[in-house]
């Protein structure tokens, strides 16, 4: 299934989460998910091989957050860093449908950190850069830190918490992105953890529970 089939499915998706999206930028989430398959070939960037499945569990899934992102930092300018960023979900879809947010990419697997670069090279993305290192070895001092830091299905709360705490600006927010409630999570964070909202997400197509956790390092 070529782009062009997947345009009308994947358009579908953007009005029913209520985001309006320019040609372009459905140009551009189009082309990175060619980008994924082609890589997938030799990178396995994901275990999803179905184009039309892939659109739904790694387009749609991603851009089910951006409403939330944007009510959160108010659709300004910020920095974001995308944990266990691996084929770039959901930093890259971030980066493309919000030009004004800088997104960065980090993996610890280098062929994944190159995936990135290539796909901002590739889709003229100058928000968008893929680092290859350990979360734990990035610092706010070093860059300016991060005031939103996010993953998707990375690790349990507590420790993408405690590794990505070091690249937090000290005002800034975690965002979780999460199948079904993680009440077993929640309840095994520290009390240096403050989650201060819980959002379900409704992902067009997929009949799973997913949902965003919004944390902060309390005070």
């Amino acid at each position: 299934m070529s782009a062009p089939d997947l345009r009308p499915a994947l358009e579908a998706g953007v009005r029913a989460l209520g985001l309006s999206l320019p040609d372009a930028q459905i140009d551009q989430l189009l082309a990175y998910q060619e980008l994924i398959a082609k890589w997938n070939k030799v990178y396995n960037l994901t275990a999803v091989r179905d184009p039309a499945e892939m659109l739904t569990h790694h387009l749609l899934d991603s851009l089910a957050a951006i409403p939330p992102l944007l009510r959160q930092t108010g659709g300004q300018p910020v920095r974001l860093l995308d944990v266990g960023s691996g084929g770039g979900l959901p930093g890259v879809v971030i980066a493309i449908t919000c030009p004004q947010i800088e997104v960065h990419c980090v993996d610890t697997v280098l062929k994944k950190a190159t995936f990135i670069q290539q796909v901002a090279a590739s889709l003229r993305l100058p928000n968008l850069r893929g680092i290859h290192a350990r979360v734990e070895t990035l610092t706010a001092e070093q860059g300016g830190g991060y005031d939103v830091v996010c993953s998707r299905a990375f690790a349990s709360l507590v420790d993408f918490t405690t590794w990505s705490r070091s690249a937090l600006k000290p005002d800034g927010v975690w965002m979780a992105l999460k199948g079904k409630h993680p009440a077993d999570e929640l309840a095994a964070l520290p009390d240096s953890v403050s989650v201060f909202h819980v959002e379900p997400l409704m992902v067009p197509g997929l009949g799973a529970e997913r949902c965003v956790v919004w944390l902060r390092a309390a005070s």
